[in-house]
């Protein structure tokens, strides 16, 4: 399969890179300061599950080519429209748009440009980042990749889709449930960078206090609400097992939206938070705890 992947980054150029080091074809759609820096010190990923350094094939926005099989969107919310204008010349009829953001609103946006048959499920977990040099640094376990038709069904195209993906150095796994997979990933998403943000801490400390503990709490039970009252496919009880899994986490781990605010870049405020409260009011739902989160994020966009 011709696969193109949005970006050389820190998601898309580890899953991608996995990919060209099991022999793909895949093609990266960069700007051109990091084809610059690709074509001159190659793409390097540093990682616990394998030292890599390849030349891959680039493609700058604009420039001629044929329709891929499947396009992999690894973008940040806040460059979707970007991404989105950038892809469309790449997108044939029977192209497959794989996206790898956090959150959902982006499939209801992809969907309106792309139709509805495109535009397949995904999300990943893997906390990756480019260093100074534009070096990708990988130093967790967890580096997995999971897409699936967003109906369930296990077609031609995605069983096709999973023999491509599978083989590699990274965990690609075909999901029959995807949507659940990602509506409980955006309310993990939703809890961590809540309040991670608000607190200014890591997880850790926030568990160790009572009113931290309960301040997770309130962001689970709010947002569980809100994705019912809107008919999202969440499991039962998901809730209590998304605490312990809270509980679970490192005592230093920090969101990336977290992270992002500490370096002062911009963050998915709207994407992650505003989403949600626009259901909640629709839906005339109480949610107190994810308004304060979201002035805070807020508060901190205007000041950046």
């Amino acid at each position: 399969m011709k696969i193109l992947v949005v970006g050389a980054g820190a998601v898309g150029g580890y899953f991608g890179g996995r990919l060209v080091e099991k022999g793909e074809d895949v093609t990266f759609l960069v700007r051109e300061k990091r084809k610059q820096q690709l074509d001159r010190d190659g793409l390097i990923i540093d990682s616990i599950h394998g030292y890599l350094c390849l030349k891959p094939k680039t493609l700058l926005s604009g420039e001629k080519a044929d329709p891929f099989d499947v396009i992999i969107l690894s973008t940040k919310a806040y460059h979707l429209d970007g991404g989105i204008e950038s892809i469309q010349p790449y997108a044939g009829d029977e192209t497959m748009i794989l996206p790898l953001l956090n959150g959902i609103a982006h499939i209801e946006k992809l969907v309106e440009v792309f139709g509805e048959e495109r535009v397949i499920g995904g999300l990943c977990f893997i906390e990756s980042t480019l260093d100074g040099s534009g070096k990708v640094l990988q130093k967790s376990k967890a580096h997995d990749l999971v897409f699936g038709e967003r109906n369930g069904e296990k077609t031609e195209r995605i069983l096709k889709l999973r023999d491509a993906l599978s083989g590699t150095k990274a965990n690609f796994r075909l999901s029959e449930n995807i949507m659940q997979e990602m509506w409980h990933k955006y309310l993990f998403i939703t809890t961590a960078s809540g309040v991670t943000s608000l607190f200014r801490s890591p997880s850790g400390p926030i568990c160790e206090q009572e009113l931290g503990l309960q301040t997770i709490e309130r962001v689970l039970k709010e947002t569980v609400s809100i994705m019912r009252a809107i008919e999202a496919p969440v499991a039962e009880k998901i809730e209590e097992v998304q605490l312990s899994q809270m509980q679970k986490l490192g005592y230093e781990f920090k969101s990336s939206l977290q992270r992002d605010m500490e370096k002062g870049l911009p963050i998915e405020a709207d994407h992650f938070f505003g989403y949600l409260l626009k259901q909640a009011q629709a839906a005339n739902i109480q949610a107190p705890t994810l308004e304060i989160i979201y002035a805070n994020q807020k508060i901190y966009e205007s000041s950046i």
